[in-house]
């Protein structure tokens, strides 16, 4: 397949952007996966002295083993692929393509028995997706998530003190500080990226309908639900004891849902982004030989943080589908969870994509000092609600609505606001103060906060 002929921009445009994740959720790495429960699993049994017949390997028999989870390649894949056009099963054919695997070896053969032994085909697919998505968390969605998070805390330390000018409702409001600004994003995106870390991945080992049926026959001496337990930690998994045929889906969505917060918080940042470069508060570096419009010459477009919008919608679109669909099923089971998990790289997929358009965005970006203090210094109204809080502090009962009468829907300037508060009954010192206020010095504690972000960060880990 050619990236031109691709259906999905993953696999097409975007193609060399989903390496990190392709060894994981292609339909490649899921047959890896499913092998490396396979060879495990016979690994487990072997290992147990209440399980006779089986154990113990060689050293030998256990090198072969590891190497065909260690060395599965492309090859290997593929002819998986061509024992399923014969099963037209997909985890039977793994199953298969290991008992070819084993040759004539005479103690190889005996192993081929307990191949997928008292396995449901769930017991591999719900191991080997769980396997996939803690991997794709931990090892790719999780750095690339903390790079942005540290990006954006980089940014708000080194702009705490950059007075800029709120807006509530689109409208004019009490100034704030650049730094503020950003970490309000860094402190949401960490509560969430703490959450979605702790998502628990799920599995269960226990055959056909939950129950150890055949395994309970087969060797009626052993403690199965302590060996499922076992096999399940070995892998670095949570066993789940009670499931159907299978594994109930519910941690998945759990999943699903802290991974669209994620993406709800960056969306929320990207348009707020936009919408701070298209009043000129930000600037975006010039790239030598890129155009912005193929007819207007002059434009330098949000163009990264466009492209992130759209591809954390894209992944939140499924996310959301997958939360409602994966915990619903037909009785014990049904197929229509197959098709859906196939899709879980998709939404992963979209997700990473976004990580990088906007690490690449935030390294173009730029704020402008002049364009954010002209607002400052042009908007002299913000300073109503200082003004008003200090008259009712000093008794003024319609404190509020004489700077109502003064404000609301009015151009206010240095010097009008400053006429009034001369006329004020207040003390000396509590009118000094006012007349020495400007919306570039009316931030608050904004500077304070934006500066211990950081040691906030670590108090709340």
């Amino acid at each position: 397949m050619a990236e031109l002929t691709a259906i999905s921009p993953l696999d097409g445009r975007y193609a060399a952007k989903g390496d990190a994740l392709r060894h994981l959720f292609s339909e490649q790495g899921l047959i890896h996966l499913r092998t490396q429960v396979e060879v495990r699993w016979v690994q487990h049994l072997a290992g147990n002295k209440k399980i006779e017949g089986i154990g113990p390997f060689s050293p030998v028999v256990s090198s072969f083993l590891d190497k065909l989870v260690d060395d599965f390649d492309r090859n290997a894949a593929e002819r998986v692929k061509a024992i399923e056009k014969t099963t037209n099963h997909d985890v039977k054919a793994v199953e298969y393509y290991l008992a070819e695997s084993f040759g004539d070896d005479a103690e190889l053969a005996a192993i081929k028995p307990f191949l997928h032994f008292a396995c449901t085909s769930e017991d591999i697919n719900n191991i080997a997706y769980a396997l996939m998505l803690r991997r794709g968390r931990d090892e790719v969605l999780l750095p690339a998530l903390q790079k942005i998070s540290g990006r954006l805390g980089e940014l708000a330390c080194s702009t705490a003190e950059v007075s800029m000018l709120s807006r509530t409702h689109g409208q004019t409001a009490s100034p704030t500080t650049l730094g503020k600004e950003l970490a309000n994003v860094v402190w949401r995106l960490e509560r969430q990226l703490g959450l979605f870390a702790k998502v628990p991945a799920l599995a269960k080992m226990n055959g056909a309908v939950g129950n150890y049926n055949a395994h309970a026959v087969a060797y009626p001496g052993v403690d199965w639900p302590a060996v499922s337990r076992e096999f399940i930690e070995s892998l670095g998994l949570e066993w789940n004891p009670y499931t159907t045929q299978i594994e109930p889906h519910d941690w998945m969505a759990e999943y699903c849902d802290a991974l669209a917060r994620i993406n709800t918080v960056l969306i929320d940042y990207c348009r707020d982004t936009w919408a701070y470069i298209s009043i000129g508060y930000f600037k975006q570096r010039k790239v030598a030989d890129e155009v912005g419009s193929s007819t207007m010459p002059h434009k330098v477009n949000p163009i990264d943080f466009e492209n992130a919008e759209g591809n954390l919608g894209v992944a939140n679109a499924l996310l959301g589908h997958f939360a409602a669909k994966l915990p619903v099923s037909r009785w014990q089971r049904d197929l229509t969870d197959s098709t859906v998990q196939r899709n879980l790289g998709v939404a992963v997929g979209h997700t990473l994509l976004a990580c990088e358009s906007i690490l690449k965005g935030l390294s173009r970006l730029e704020h402008d000092p002049g364009r954010i203090g002209a607002d400052l210094d042009y908007s002299w109204e913000v300073l109503a609600e200082a003004v008003q809080t200090v008259m009712r502090r000093h008794g003024t009962a319609d404190a509020y609505e004489q700077l109502k009468e003064l404000t609301r829907g009015e151009a206010v300037d240095q010097a009008g606001l400053q006429a009034f508060i001369k006329g004020l009954d207040l003390p000396a010192d509590a009118r000094d103060a006012l007349l020495e206020l400007t919306p570039r010095s009316y931030t608050g504690l904004a500077t304070r906060l934006a500066a211990d972000l950081e040691n906030n960060l670590k108090k709340s880990r």
